[in-house]
C-alpha cells in the first residue's frame, strides 16, 4: 500500500472529479446532454472497462484448491480446458497487462494483484511459466519485488 497505491488512488479521484465537472456543468456554451443520456467520455468509459459478470469468483477458494488453480493455470498455459471465467481471464490478460489493467474494476484490480503475488511467493515455477507467455519482460514481477521489499525496510 505504497506510493504507487496512493497515486493510483489519487488518479482515479481526479478522473472522477473531472468526469462528474464535465457531466454537470456547461462547458463553454456548449450544450449540456439531456439527462436521459449518459455523457459521451463516461459511455465510452464503460466500454471500456472489462466484463464484471465473474468479479464475485472466490480467489480465496481456488488459490486454496490445488486441482482448481492447476486447471486455471492450464487453461492460461493453453494446455488444459477453460472454465468460462478462465477462458475470459485468458482473453484479457495480455491486454491487462499491457495497459497496467486500466480497464479493471476495482476488484478485477484486487484479484489481479492478489492472485499474482500469491504465485510468485508461493509457486514461483508456475509463475515463471506464466511470465514467459504474458509478461516476457517480468515487469510485474520487478515491481512487485521493490514494492515488497520497501515494505520491509519500513520501519
Amino acid at each position: 500500500m505504497g506510493q504507487p497505491n496512493f497515486r493510483r488512488a489519487m488518479g482515479h479521484i481526479s478522473l472522477v472529479v473531472a468526469l462528474i465537472c464535465t457531466t454537470c456543468f456547461q462547458v463553454e456554451g456548449l450544450p449540456h446532454p439531456p439527462a436521459t443520456s449518459p455523457a459521451p467520455m463516461m459511455e465510452r468509459m464503460v466500454e471500456q472497462a472489462y466484463d464484471d459478470k465473474f468479479d464475485n469468483v472466490d480467489l480465496d477458494e481456488i488459490l486454496n484448491q490445488e486441482r482448481l488453480l492447476i486447471n486455471y493455470i492450464r487453461c492460461l498455459e493453453g494446455t488444459g480446458p477453460c472454465t468460462p471465467d478462465a477462458k475470459m481471464l485468458k482473453e484479457i490478460l495480455p491486454d491487462a497487462i499491457q495497459t497496467d489493467c486500466t480497464k479493471c474494476t476495482e476488484k478485477q484490480r484486487y484479484g489481479a494483484e492478489k492472485v499474482t503475488r500469491h504465485l510468485i511467493d508461493n509457486r514461483p515455477t508456475d509463475w515463471e511459466r506464466l511470465e514467459k507467455i504474458y509478461d516476457p519482460e517480468g515487469t510485474y514481477r520487478i515491481k512487485y519485488q521493490e514494492m515488497k521489499a520497501n515494505a520491509n525496510a519500513e520501519p
